[in-house]
Parts: C-alpha cells; sequence; structure tokens
C-alpha cells in the first residue's frame, strides 16, 4: 500500500515540476516568416538568428541586423561588414539558431558549423513558390492592403457625415416658422383699385 501511495506522490512532482519547463521551451515561440529575408533559407517558420560559416557572421531576423566582430568585440550594423560587402547572401549557406544572443558563444557555433563552409546548395526564400512566403518576397503588400482600407474607411466616414448634414438640415428647414407671403402684383392692384373706389363714393355724398 505504501508503494501506491509513494507511486502517486512521486506521479504528482514530476507532473508539478514538467509543467513549468513545458511553459520555458514555449517561450519565444512563434512565427515570423514575414520578417525573414528573402535571402534565408526556407522551411522555418520562426527564426531569430541566422550563422553565415562562410563569414562568421550573425544575422538578428526580427530587427534585421548583422552582428560581426570589430576591435575585439561584437557590433551591429544593417549592413555587412567591409570586407564581406560583396559577399553573396542567396548563394552562402545559413544555419538557423534560435537561442539568446548566439554570437556570444561564437567558437562553439563555428567549430559545430564549420562543414557548411563553402556550401551553395541551400534554397531560399526568394526562389520558393510556397504561398506562405509571399509576405516575405512581397512585404509591401501588407501596408498596401492596410492603406487601401484605410482609404474605403475614410470614403465611407466622409459620406455618412455628409449624409447626417443633409438630413439634419432637412430638420432645420422643416422646423422653420413660415415667412407670410407678399401680396402678389394682381393684390396690390386690387387693392389700389377698392381705394379709389372708395374715395370716389365719399366725394359723391
Amino acid at each position: 500500500m505504501r508503494l501506491i501511495y509513494f507511486s502517486i506522490i512521486i506521479a504528482g512532482m514530476l507532473i508539478f515540476l514538467a509543467a513549468p519547463v513545458k511553459a520555458q521551451l514555449s517561450v519565444g515561440i512563434g512565427i515570423n516568416i514575414s520578417s525573414q529575408p528573402t535571402w534565408g533559407p526556407t522551411g522555418y517558420d520562426n527564426v531569430q538568428y541566422y550563422y553565415l560559416p562562410d563569414i562568421d557572421c550573425y544575422y538578428y531576423v526580427p530587427q534585421h541586423l548583422f552582428f560581426f566582430q570589430s576591435g575585439g568585440g561584437w557590433i551591429s550594423s544593417s549592413n555587412l561588414p567591409p570586407q564581406y560587402a560583396g559577399y553573396n547572401l542567396y548563394g552562402g549557406y545559413k544555419v538557423v539558431i534560435n537561442e539568446d544572443r548566439p554570437y556570444m558563444h561564437d567558437q562553439d557555433f563555428r567549430a559545430r558549423y564549420s562543414s557548411f563552409k563553402g556550401r551553395h546548395d541551400q534554397p531560399v526564400i526568394r526562389d520558393s513558390h510556397d504561398s506562405k512566403y509571399l509576405a516575405a518576397k512581397n512585404p509591401g503588400a501588407h501596408n498596401k492592403g492596410a492603406k487601401q482600407e484605410g482609404r474605403a474607411k475614410s470614403t465611407a466616414n466622409r459620406q455618412a457625415n455628409n449624409s447626417r448634414k443633409t438630413q439634419a438640415g432637412a430638420r432645420t428647414q422643416a422646423n422653420k416658422p413660415a415667412r407670410a407671403s407678399k401680396p402678389s402684383q394682381g393684390g396690390k392692384q386690387a387693392q389700389g383699385s377698392r381705394q379709389a373706389q372708395s374715395k370716389g363714393e365719399d366725394k359723391r355724398k
């Protein structure tokens, strides 16, 4: 009986301890296909860093920055270092690394992936026909759609405002008191005729 209770307690502890581990593994996992450059390799829904073995350089996908050594330290730039300005990013091999600041362990990665130097057989996003890479190959498409939607909403709002103004003007016009109509020209002549007739009668008297 004690063995059963002991087994239940152990199982409960394992379940309790496993929950935080699972949560930690899920941290940072997401989809950032639209942020990946067109020279990036296909087959990855989420990428944090690329390691480029040919030039011992790292590329941080979320912020589009290269990390490379300079003056004994690591610096970041939106462009490749000057000595590799002519490097073909589409042709060189890229290793996906989903770790925080992998360049701080550069010696380990350099030794681990040195065999990928000089390889040019990796398919890239630019040449893929998979529909999920459309946003990466044409990053302005989403913005264009958003602008068109915004213009449509703006037009609809203007039309609604104009319609409300027209209705308000009609209500105001309907609530105004009616003005007394001026006597017509024929009415004036009839009135003058009656006044002349009345004067003639007075003279005869």
